[in-house]
């Protein structure tokens, strides 16, 4: 199972690129940008991931990426995730970043973006790696501020398929950011949202409701809420779901409490991502396999949440296709023998 899930074709559409920060990268460019850290070594650094909430993991969080300034730094973050990813066989990645996160501190946008973008361009030469951008908006900070982040965006739209919402989700719904999405909805954006990871279903309306999104990320919460259910099963919304991410921050206490097995019995389209891997322990094939070991899902769960994937994601027309292919195609020569 572990050789068949290394070697399964993926899509992977909830990744925060700040949140493949490794320790050793992370401290080569504090040392490069002359940025102070609290940490001065890998292991210390490692020894501060023990999340007691998304809060205090989003703590550490901002805190690294301070080592990001210049538009290397965001070129050798996204490589080294390419990288990682090709190993893992993704095909596809939609990419999530935090604009505000940077430009609140200085960096311009132009250097976020520039970086990113020319990383992307050589994963897809190197890798065959297509990619999207994702720009999320901070929920913790205000409407205004994320229009004003619209609005720069507008200016680099190449490659950017939509927006989302992350960060701090209790106390910040989604109703709060309605306005900014719609416009974001009429300058051609796609729409996505962090919605029920720790906040409660009622936000999951919300963001399918007012942020009119094409598909909630975590999501895990709507088992509490049968209607919720049966309208993500009616309207084929897909949940894109992480493991370790939701165990390491104690929405769920361990692997074997995650509700990924029943979102797929109740016929929710629900797909698996790593989140933010260098924080919570492993990409996305780690979350694959950990959640096969301590659900005991079968080959036939992890093809359908693979294609469950590719189908949710923003790919259209022959790309899309000859993914979907690829992976049946490697689902059907998997030997019955080891399965």
């Amino acid at each position: 199972m572990k050789a068949f899930i290394r070697g399964l074709p993926k899509a992977e559409l909830h990744v925060h690129i700040e949140g493949t920060l490794e320790p050793a990268l992370m401290l080569a460019l504090a040392e490069r940008n002359r940025v102070a850290l609290r940490y001065s070594s890998i292991d210390a650094i490692r020894k501060a991931y023990a999340f007691t909430s998304l809060q205090s993991f989003l703590d550490l969080y901002y805190e690294g990426m301070k080592v990001l300034v210049r538009e290397q730094d965001f070129y050798d973050l996204t490589m080294a995730y390419l990288e990682r990813a090709s190993d893992d066989r993704v095909r596809h990645s939609e990419i999530f970043f935090d604009p505000q996160a940077h430009t609140g501190r200085g960096i311009g946008f132009a250097t976020v973006i520039g970086g990113i973008r020319r990383a992307l361009a050589d994963g897809l030469e190197r890798f065959g790696i297509s990619s999207h951008l994702i720009l999320c908006f901070l929920r913790h900070l205000s409407e205004d501020s994320a229009r004003t982040t619209l609005e720069e965006a507008l200016n680099f739209r190449e490659g950017i398929v939509a927006v989302g919402l992350d960060s701090s989700e209790m106390g910040h719904p989604p109703e709060k950011f309605a306005k900014v999405f719609a416009e974001a909805r009429r300058e051609g954006f796609k729409a996505v949202a962090h919605a029920g990871e720790e906040g409660p279903p009622q936000y999951i309306w919300q963001a399918l409701d007012l942020l009119q999104v094409s598909r909630i990320d975590h999501g895990v919460r709507c088992l509490e809420d049968p209607k919720l259910v049966e309208r993500l099963v009616r309207e084929r919304v897909a949940l894109t779901v992480c493991p370790l991410s939701n165990v390491r921050l104690r929405v769920f206490e361990t692997m074997g409490e995650h509700n990924l097995g029943r979102l797929l019995e109740l016929g929710i389209r629900a797909t698996v991502n790593s989140d933010d891997p260098a924080y919570f322990g492993g990409y996305v094939s780690d979350n694959f396999l950990a959640a096969q070991q301590a659900l005991g899902l079968e080959v036939s769960d992890i093809h359908q949440m693979a294609r469950n994937a590719f189908v949710a994601s923003f790919l259209e027309g022959e790309r899309r296709d000859a993914l979907l292919r690829e992976l049946d195609d490697y689902v059907a020569g998997f030997s019955p023998a080891r399965r």
